[in-house]
């Protein structure tokens, strides 16, 4: 069920209208979780028992890690993240490890794995309930530097209860952002209509629909052209075009996601974290990764890079820490070896960023700054070729026909793309204006009225979200 669908505003009308009658306050927990299972069940439901399934997985394990002996808190916290990744593995990573030792053909192993559907979202449930398991057993550790509070009840049916919205709070559930259960679980409280929010619900549902619906979904009807073979006919001014076209289509796209999830998550009473924060600004990768997808990135620095050792062993240590979490992070992204050199990628740029900083002090002057930014943009784009064509062969070919294409120039497809990149820039423009000049902040209803009508007036043909696939 796409944020985008008419029958995904039925649910959250019906939800809503349910939701804070006063008579149901007390079983507002209930009320959520029976929309966000309808949600998540509504183009095949048989993939809902796998959910139940990680459910029941992680209230278990750390239901024990919380009421257990001490000696027994280590075992049921192991068994929880095994179990939990155990089952990403099959169902992700199944297909692309058989298919590599056995191949693809029809009755072998590798045909079989093939032929197991991908869940939509199982990748940040997971990691949900990952985090789960690993701050209850830190939570009774005194001695753990991030103190995390209690967050299991007495009663096994009330954390039931508990984690199963958690798990399956329909706003984030099939994308994001990725919620640490310190970060939720205290929310569980009854919730009434005066408390919401409406200045967050407002801004970040038509801020977020006019991306995903204006910007990304006008923008992909152009971005196709780079599959392949369709790039192969097409100029190198064309191309580089569509490519960058495409850096503003993904995006707007999961940012436009992420910030839909955040207003329908403060509609029912709960703050979700920021997701993305203007990260085409970074100067440099390190800064990049701070603002890009942000609950991922935390997620990464938290549970894996910090107990690798973090930089606290040395600075070769640092770089292949870095290396190491940025390849299992591109892994993360989907079950091909394209997302593992995306992440190799980065995990290089963040090394070598690292160790050069300790070479060379550049001056801080506007226009080295522009210069960093404009660096780190190209390379990260270029490197979202990787997302859009999994084969590698075909990212080279791209890249061959972008540097040696002769073909006629494509100037309606260079205008479309340019004209619907542009919301994005005037986006960050907006946001750098009103960092300067506090005060024009004021006319934003004007802007705001724009937005909506482009929404009406003006959207692209109806497309999933591009993070919907990991």
């Amino acid at each position: 069920m796409l944020f985008t669908s008419l029958p995904f505003v039925i649910l959250v009308m019906i939800a809503f209208a349910i939701y804070y009658l006063p008579m149901v306050r007390s079983w507002q927990i209930t009320v959520l979780t029976v929309a966000s299972f309808l949600f998540y069940s509504w183009e095949d439901p048989i993939l809902v028992f796998l959910l139940i399934a990680s459910i029941l997985i992680n209230v278990v394990t750390s239901y024990q890690i919380a009421i257990g002996k001490k000696s027994a808190q280590r075992f049921w916290a192991l068994m929880g993240v095994v179990l939990n990744l155990a089952l990403l593995f099959f169902f992700k990573y199944g297909p692309l490890v058989a298919q590599s030792l056995f191949g693809g053909d029809h009755g072998s192993i590798g045909h079989f794995f093939m032929s197991i559907p991908l869940p939509i979202g199982i990748s940040f449930f997971t990691f949900q309930g990952i985090s789960l398991v690993i701050e209850v057993y830190r939570s009774k550790q005194p001695d753990d530097p991030f103190n995390y509070p209690e967050m299991v009840p007495a009663s096994f049916s009330e954390h039931l209860k508990n984690t199963m919205l958690f798990k399956a709070f329909f706003p984030s559930l099939v994308a994001g952002p990725i919620i640490k259960a310190h970060e939720f679980y205290p929310q569980i409280v009854p919730k009434s209509l005066a408390a919401i929010d409406w200045s967050v619900v407002f801004r970040s549902l038509v801020v977020g629909y006019f991306l995903k619906m204006v910007v990304a979904d006008n923008l992909k009807d152009s971005t196709f052209w780079i599959d392949y073979p369709s790039f192969l006919n097409q100029s190198r001014l064309t191309l580089v075009v569509l490519l960058f076209g495409y850096s503003m289509q993904i995006f707007a796209d999961f940012a436009g996601y992420s910030l839909i999830a955040i207003g329908l998550a403060a509609l029912f009473g709960y703050n979700l974290p920021q997701n993305f924060n203007y990260p085409y600004l970074s100067r440099s990768f390190t800064e990049f990764w701070q603002r890009w997808h942000i609950s991922l990135s935390t997620w990464l620095r938290e549970y894996l890079y910090i107990p690798l050792g973090g930089n606290r062993k040395g600075s070769v240590r640092t770089y292949v820490n870095l290396f190491i979490v940025m390849f299992l992070g591109g892994l993360w992204h989907g079950a091909a070896w394209s997302y593992a050199v995306w992440g190799s990628f980065h995990g290089l740029a963040l090394a070598a960023e690292r160790f050069g900083k300790s070479w060379i002090r550049f001056p801080k002057h506007p226009l080295i700054s522009i210069i960093q930014g404009c660096i780190v943009f190209s390379f990260v784009t270029i490197a979202w070729l990787l997302f859009k064509l999994p084969k590698f062969e075909h990212v080279l070919g791209y890249l061959n026909a972008m540097a040696r294409s002769t073909a006629p120039n494509n100037y309606w497809m260079v205008g479309h793309v340019l004209t619907y990149s542009a919301p994005v820039a005037l986006y960050y423009g907006w946001h750098l204006l009103k960092h300067r000049f506090p005060k024009v902040h004021h006319g934003e209803f004007i802007i705001f009225a724009i937005l909506i009508a482009a929404i009406v007036l003006d959207s692209g043909t109806t497309g999933a979200f591009i993070y919907f696939q990991f």
